[in-house]
């Protein structure tokens, strides 16, 4: 039953809420007990003077009769339903069930997003332990220092005689062992501890996409086609970009920044948005630019301008991603390799083709996502040396009230060890997150 039609539903759950019976509310409004009993069984409209009355006469505003309070609600319910396809849900009752049993639909929404939240911990944390590649190396220091130390300890225990020169200087080496390894996992909880609050990124391409993640991923300075703002902008980022390889990427991400804001600026973009669709094709074709600036300058827009948020990728010929802006519903791995199903690969397989395709990433949320992708070759080409690709994706959220009834989303993932889907022919592991594992 659509939202607007239950209305009589939350009238006669309000009512029963205050306590009140069908009598006393119809002779409050001035309208007669059977009519009541009407509205509330949705076999009669209402509105107007009767609707404002009643709502009165209930302490509630008339919108929350009419529209509901629900309406995140049955979102909700929709994406936990999403989530367990195969349970049988009927998802056209979502919201007469939300009307009807608020409470009950709060408590299976709430535990659908504590899931959610779990599942998104889950992801971020299995992914640093796998690929972290400073974790990594802290912690074969620490196995490397413990095996020195036992072996030392070995020789000491199993030996009877032992000359006091050579006993001096075992236990000399246990002591210095055991002060590095006092100051290794000293450095390992520092590490964790910075990484958990978001102080402190792993590698030079972290410390660039947290930075720009606190920007928005848009810099007004530069959207005016100025490079003299880049010197200012580094020095303002120098509590974030602590290392020198961080500083030289973000030089070359902002120095591209600027070239494209003169070549698109993002005044006449967001113009252009604010009457079209984000089609990186149709604004490379508006404009006279390339599909990779395109999608550059797309994804480089504030998230409540015209165009709203955006996602992009960009791998090298490696399949290694080497730009992330992540978005709602989509995850990007932050170590590790992509779902190998993603668009992005595809186009790297297909270069100088432009690839569109309808996607939706796991089953939790169950949204959907129009993705724009191809690979085009870095620099000049030439016939000594083989072309090395690049291939960029923008993720562009669809519009629910724009799917066609024949849309057949291709089904992606984040990576396969997050991934729940068991029956993916591309799958590499194992994931951590299916049933049984």
């Amino acid at each position: 039953m659509p939202q607007g039609q239950l209305t009589g539903t939350r009238i006669r759950e309000r009512r029963m809420r205050a306590g009140l019976r069908q009598a006393d509310l119809a002779g409050r409004v001035g309208i007669s007990a059977s009519y009541l009993n009407l509205i509330e069984h949705n076999k009669r409209r209402i509105g107007g003077k009767v609707l404002v009355a009643i709502a009165h006469e209930l302490g509630v505003e008339p919108a929350q009769l009419t529209e509901g309070a629900e309406a995140a609600l049955i979102a909700t319910l929709r994406e936990a339903r999403a989530a367990h396809s195969g349970a049988g849900a009927e998802v056209e009752q979502a919201e007469e069930f939300a009307g009807r049993f608020p409470g009950w639909a709060e408590v299976l929404a709430r535990s659908h997003r504590r899931v959610a939240t779990l599942e998104r911990t889950v992801e971020t944390l299995t992914d640093r332990l796998t690929h972290d590649p400073h974790l990594a190396a802290a912690l074969h220091e620490v196995l490397s220092t413990v095996t020195a130390i036992r072996s030392t300890a070995a020789i000491l225990a199993d030996t009877r005689e032992i000359e006091p020169e050579w006993r001096d200087r075992f236990q000399r080496n246990i002591n210095e062992d055991a002060a590095r390894l006092a100051d290794s996992a000293q450095a390992l909880v520092t590490y964790l501890d910075r990484e958990a609050e978001g102080t402190e990124a792993a590698a030079p391409q972290e410390e660039l996409d947290a930075w720009l993640t606190e920007q928005g991923w848009h810099l007004p300075t530069l959207e005016q086609g100025g490079t003299g703002a880049i010197d200012a902008l580094l020095e303002q980022a120098a509590a974030a970009l602590t290392s020198p390889p961080a500083r030289a990427r973000a030089r070359g991400w902002l120095t591209r920044y600027a070239h494209e804001a003169r070549q698109l600026p993002g005044a006449r973009l967001q113009a252009w948005c604010a009457q079209n669709r984000p089609d990186p094709g149709a604004v490379a074709r508006a404009f006279g630019v390339s599909l990779p600036v395109a999608m550059r300058r797309l994804a480089s827009l504030p998230a409540d301008g015209p165009a709203g948020a955006l996602g992009m990728v960009s791998c090298d010929a490696s399949g290694t991603l080497t730009f992330r802006k992540p978005i709602d519903g989509f995850a990007v791995p932050r170590f590790g390799a992509a779902c190998p199903l993603w668009p992005l690969f595809t186009a790297l397989s297909q270069p100088m083709t432009p690839i569109r395709t309808l996607v939706e990433q796991g089953a939790r949320d169950g949204g959907r996502f129009e993705c724009f992708a191809i690979a085009v070759p870095q620099g000049e080409m030439d016939f000594d040396s083989p072309p090395v690709l690049e291939a960029h994706m923008l993720i562009v959220p669809q519009d629910p009230g724009a799917r066609a009834a024949g849309d057949r989303p291709r089904a992606v993932g984040a990576s396969c060890r997050i991934c729940p889907r068991g029956d993916c022919p591309a799958r590499r592991e194992p994931s951590i997150l299916a049933d049984g594992f």
